[in-house]
Protein backbone atom coordinates (compact mmCIF):
# COMPACT_ATOMS: atom_id res chain seq x y z
CA UNK A 1 0.00 0.00 0.00
CA UNK A 2 1.28 3.37 -1.08
CA UNK A 3 1.63 5.84 1.73
CA UNK A 4 -0.29 8.85 2.23
CA UNK A 5 1.47 12.37 3.35
CA UNK A 6 -0.83 15.14 4.96
CA UNK A 7 1.15 18.78 4.45
CA UNK A 8 -0.42 21.34 6.15
CA UNK A 9 0.96 24.72 5.41
CA UNK A 10 1.52 27.12 8.71
CA UNK A 11 2.92 30.48 7.66
CA UNK A 12 2.51 33.10 5.25
CA UNK A 13 3.82 34.64 2.74
CA UNK A 14 5.71 37.81 4.06
CA UNK A 15 9.56 37.69 2.77
CA UNK A 16 9.37 33.76 1.08
CA UNK A 17 11.76 32.79 -1.78
CA UNK A 18 10.14 32.58 -5.28
CA UNK A 19 10.93 29.12 -5.25
CA UNK A 20 9.78 28.12 -2.40
CA UNK A 21 6.00 30.23 -3.44
CA UNK A 22 5.56 28.08 -6.85
CA UNK A 23 6.67 24.56 -4.80
CA UNK A 24 3.83 25.84 -2.16
CA UNK A 25 1.75 26.08 -5.49
CA UNK A 26 2.63 23.15 -6.54
CA UNK A 27 1.40 21.44 -3.48
CA UNK A 28 -1.43 22.83 -3.86
CA UNK A 29 -1.09 24.74 -0.25
CA UNK A 30 -2.23 28.46 -1.61
CA UNK A 31 -2.85 29.99 2.35
CA UNK A 32 -1.99 29.06 5.74
CA UNK A 33 -4.04 26.30 7.57
CA UNK A 34 -5.17 24.94 4.23
CA UNK A 35 -3.82 20.93 4.18
CA UNK A 36 -3.19 18.35 0.88
CA UNK A 37 -2.74 14.79 0.81
CA UNK A 38 -0.18 14.13 -1.46
CA UNK A 39 1.56 10.10 -2.36
CA UNK A 40 4.90 9.52 -0.77
CA UNK A 41 6.87 9.15 -3.67
CA UNK A 42 10.46 10.52 -3.52
CA UNK A 43 9.44 13.90 -5.46
CA UNK A 44 6.41 14.91 -3.17
CA UNK A 45 8.70 14.08 -0.22
CA UNK A 46 11.69 16.14 -2.10
CA UNK A 47 9.37 18.99 -2.63
CA UNK A 48 8.07 19.25 0.90
CA UNK A 49 11.95 19.05 2.02
CA UNK A 50 12.36 22.28 0.11
CA UNK A 51 9.55 24.22 1.81
CA UNK A 52 10.16 22.54 5.39
CA UNK A 53 10.52 25.94 6.77
CA UNK A 54 6.69 26.79 5.83
CA UNK A 55 4.72 23.72 5.79
CA UNK A 56 4.21 20.52 8.59
CA UNK A 57 3.72 16.56 7.29
CA UNK A 58 3.42 13.64 8.44
CA UNK A 59 1.75 10.37 7.38
CA UNK A 60 -1.74 10.05 7.76
CA UNK A 61 -4.18 7.43 8.88
CA UNK A 62 -7.06 6.32 6.91
CA UNK A 63 -9.78 7.26 9.72
CA UNK A 64 -8.36 10.84 9.60
CA UNK A 65 -8.34 10.99 6.27
CA UNK A 66 -11.79 9.93 5.84
CA UNK A 67 -12.82 12.48 9.27
CA UNK A 68 -11.26 15.53 6.42
CA UNK A 69 -13.37 14.64 3.36
CA UNK A 70 -16.40 14.44 5.12
CA UNK A 71 -15.72 17.47 6.96
CA UNK A 72 -14.07 19.53 4.81
CA UNK A 73 -13.83 18.00 1.49
CA UNK A 74 -15.52 20.55 -1.35
CA UNK A 75 -17.04 19.26 -4.49
CA UNK A 76 -15.05 19.53 -7.77
CA UNK A 77 -17.46 21.42 -10.09
CA UNK A 78 -14.95 22.07 -12.60
CA UNK A 79 -14.55 20.50 -16.11
CA UNK A 80 -12.18 17.03 -16.11
CA UNK A 81 -11.31 18.15 -19.76
CA UNK A 82 -10.15 20.46 -22.42
CA UNK A 83 -13.20 21.10 -25.19
CA UNK A 84 -11.40 18.52 -27.47
CA UNK A 85 -11.11 15.99 -24.97
CA UNK A 86 -7.40 15.60 -25.22
CA UNK A 87 -6.10 17.19 -21.62
CA UNK A 88 -7.27 15.47 -19.11
CA UNK A 89 -7.32 17.99 -15.47
CA UNK A 90 -5.93 16.23 -12.74
CA UNK A 91 -7.26 18.83 -10.36
CA UNK A 92 -9.64 16.33 -7.72
CA UNK A 93 -9.78 13.26 -5.74
CA UNK A 94 -12.16 10.61 -5.80
CA UNK A 95 -13.58 9.32 -2.72
CA UNK A 96 -16.40 7.48 -2.08
CA UNK A 97 -17.55 8.46 -5.22
CA UNK A 98 -17.70 12.14 -5.35
CA UNK A 99 -15.05 14.46 -7.34
CA UNK A 100 -13.43 16.38 -4.37
CA UNK A 101 -11.08 19.24 -4.63
CA UNK A 102 -7.13 18.32 -3.19
CA UNK A 103 -7.35 20.55 -0.90
CA UNK A 104 -8.84 21.30 2.21
CA UNK A 105 -9.36 24.57 4.15
CA UNK A 106 -9.22 23.83 7.94
CA UNK A 107 -9.41 26.04 11.12
CA UNK A 108 -6.54 27.29 13.26
CA UNK A 109 -5.77 24.24 15.67
CA UNK A 110 -7.45 24.14 19.15
CA UNK A 111 -4.57 24.67 21.63
CA UNK A 112 -2.40 26.01 19.11
CA UNK A 113 0.57 24.73 16.70
CA UNK A 114 2.93 23.71 19.85
CA UNK A 115 4.78 25.53 22.49
CA UNK A 116 7.40 27.00 20.87
CA UNK A 117 5.19 28.28 18.14
CA UNK A 118 5.70 28.78 14.03
CA UNK A 119 9.68 29.22 14.09
CA UNK A 120 10.82 26.18 15.21
CA UNK A 121 10.72 22.48 14.32
CA UNK A 122 8.88 19.83 15.96
CA UNK A 123 11.32 18.25 17.57
CA UNK A 124 12.05 21.47 19.15
CA UNK A 125 8.48 21.91 20.21
CA UNK A 126 7.43 23.95 17.74
CA UNK A 127 5.06 23.50 14.25
CA UNK A 128 7.67 23.12 11.38
CA UNK A 129 8.69 19.87 9.53
CA UNK A 130 8.18 16.54 10.02
CA UNK A 131 5.92 15.27 12.62
CA UNK A 132 5.08 11.69 11.32
CA UNK A 133 1.92 10.02 12.97
CA UNK A 134 1.63 13.53 15.39
CA UNK A 135 0.12 15.19 12.00
CA UNK A 136 -3.22 12.67 12.75
CA UNK A 137 -3.88 14.69 16.38
CA UNK A 138 -3.16 17.97 14.53
CA UNK A 139 -5.69 17.67 11.72
CA UNK A 140 -8.43 16.29 14.16
CA UNK A 141 -7.52 19.57 16.22
CA UNK A 142 -7.83 21.69 12.87
CA UNK A 143 -11.48 20.00 11.60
Amino acid sequence: METKLAAIRVRGIVGMNQRVESTLSMLKLYRKNYCTVISGNPSCVGMLKKVKDYVTWGEINEETFNALVGKRGEEFKDRETDAAGKIRYNDFITADGKKIKKYFRLNAPRKGFGRKGLKHTFKDGGALGYRGGAINDLIRRML
